[in-house]
C-alpha cells in the first residue's frame, strides 16, 4: 500500500522509519512545511524516488496514495486531515485529533462525507500490559467497573514549547491518560470537575498539575491526579492504576504485570480474597508500529480499528472539559 508521509520533524522522521519498515507499505511520498526537511529526510532513509515537497494536495496528485500519514503540530491536523479525506484517501493521524473541538467536528464529518476511514494513532493503548489488565478487569473482577483511579507523576524537563503551554500536561500528555481510561472501563464521558494548578517551584510557565473527576456512563468514577513537576518516586509514563468493581480490586503499575485482589468468599468483617496475575503477550506489537498495523488491517478488512474518529473524539472531549472546568471553576457537561 503507498503511503503519503505529511511532517518530518522528530516524529516524522520516526513515522518514516515505521512506514519503511513493515512490509505492507510503501512510503512514497513525504511533505512538509518547509520543503528542504522533507527532501532531508526522505535521503535519509534512501527513499531516492518518492515525492518530496510543500504541497500536500500536489503531493496526492502526483503519488496517489492508497492512505496518509498526518505527523504535523495540532494546529495543522484538521486542514491535513480535511484536504486528504476530501481527495479520496484514508489518514492516520497523531494525537490529539485537532486543536479544538470544532476542529475535531469538522475532521469526523469529512471522514463521513468521504466514506474513507480517519484513525487517531492512539499508539499508548498499543501495550501488552495494558491489554492485560483490561482483559483482568472483565475476567475477574466482573460487572461494570463503580470506582477507576490513575495517577501520574513525572518530572519531566523538557525545555522548549511544553515549558511555555498554559495546559502542559492535560493538553499534551492527559490524553493518553484519558484515552486509557476509556479503554480500560468501555466507559464514556458524562461530566468533569477540574482543577488545574502550577506548584511554587514548578518549571513550566503553565499549570502543569491537575486534578479531576469524570463521571462515567454506569455509574463509574473516574479520578485523574498528575503532575510534570514532581521530582522523584515518579509514576511509569503509563500512569499508575486502581480499578475497583463487584468481586474485588486490580492495580497495575504501568510497568509490570498487573494483579488483582478477587473475592472468594463474601463472609465476616473482611471478605476472603486470593491474588491473581495476568499472563503478558510475549510478542505484541506495541507502539506506532501497532497503530498502523491496526490501521492497515482496517483497511484491508473494513473493521473499525482502535482510535477511529467517532470513538476518539470522547477521548479528546475528556482533554478539553477537562480544560474548560479548571479554567471557569465549574462543572462541565460533556455532551
Amino acid at each position: 500500500m503507498k503511503a503519503l508521509l505529511v511532517g518530518a520533524g522528530g516524529m516524522g522522521r520516526a513515522w518514516g522509519r515505521n512506514l519503511v519498515e513493515n512490509e505492507d507499505v510503501e512510503l512514497v511520498g513525504w511533505v512538509d512545511i518547509n520543503a528542504a526537511a522533507a527532501a532531508e529526510a526522505a535521503e535519509q532513509l534512501r527513499l531516492s524516488s518518492a515525492f518530496t515537497g510543500d504541497d500536500l494536495s500536489k503531493a496526492i496528485a502526483e503519488v496517489k496514495p492508497d492512505f496518509v500519514v498526518d505527523v504535523t503540530i495540532p494546529e495543522a491536523h484538521r486542514d491535513v486531515t480535511v484536504t486528504a479525506l476530501k481527495a479520496g484517501a484514508p489518514v492516520l493521524g497523531e494525537k490529539p485529533m485537532a486543536a479544538s473541538m470544532e476542529q475535531a467536528r469538522e475532521m469526523v464529518a469529512a471522514s463521513e462525507a468521504s466514506g474513507k476511514l480517519y484513525m487517531v494513532s492512539q499508539s499508548r493503548r498499543y501495550d501488552a500490559r495494558l491489554h492485560a489488565y483490561r482483559q483482568l478487569i472483565a475476567d475477574r473482577i466482573g460487572g461494570s467497573l463503580g470506582i477507576l483511579n490513575s495517577d501520574f507523576y513525572i518530572g519531566a524537563h523538557f525545555g522548549g514549547f511544553r515549558d511555555e503551554m498554559p495546559s502542559p500536561l492535560v493538553l499534551d500528555m492527559a490524553i493518553h491518560t484519558f484515552d486509557a481510561a476509556r479503554y480500560l472501563s468501555g466507559a464514556d464521558p458524562i461530566a468533569v470537575y477540574c482543577e488545574e494548578f502550577n506548584p511554587s517551584w514548578s518549571w513550566y510557565k503553565g499549570d502543569a498539575s491537575a486534578t479531576a473527576i469524570f463521571e462515567m456512563t454506569g455509574g463509574l468514577r473516574y479520578t485523574y491526579r498528575g503532575s510534570w513537576c514532581s521530582e522523584g518516586a515518579g509514576t511509569s509514563w503509563e500512569g499508575d492504576w486502581r480499578a475497583v468493581g463487584p468481586h474485588g480490586t486490580a492495580v497495575w503499575d504501568g510497568e509490570h504485570a498487573p494483579s488483582a485482589d478477587v473475592v472468594l468468599e463474601a463472609a465476616g468483617f473482611h471478605s476472603k480474597t486470593e491474588k491473581v496475575s495476568s499472563e503478558i503477550a510475549p510478542d505484541y506489537i506495541g507502539g506506532i508500529a501497532g497503530s498502523l498495523r491496526d490501521f492497515i488491517h482496517a483497511l484491508k478488512t473494513g473493521e473499525t480499528p482502535m482510535g477511529e474518529c467517532h470513538d476518539n473524539i470522547k477521548s479528546l472531549q475528556m482533554v478539553f472539559g477537562a480544560m474548560e472546568s479548571a479554567r471557569t471553576g465549574q462543572r462541565v457537561r460533556l455532551d
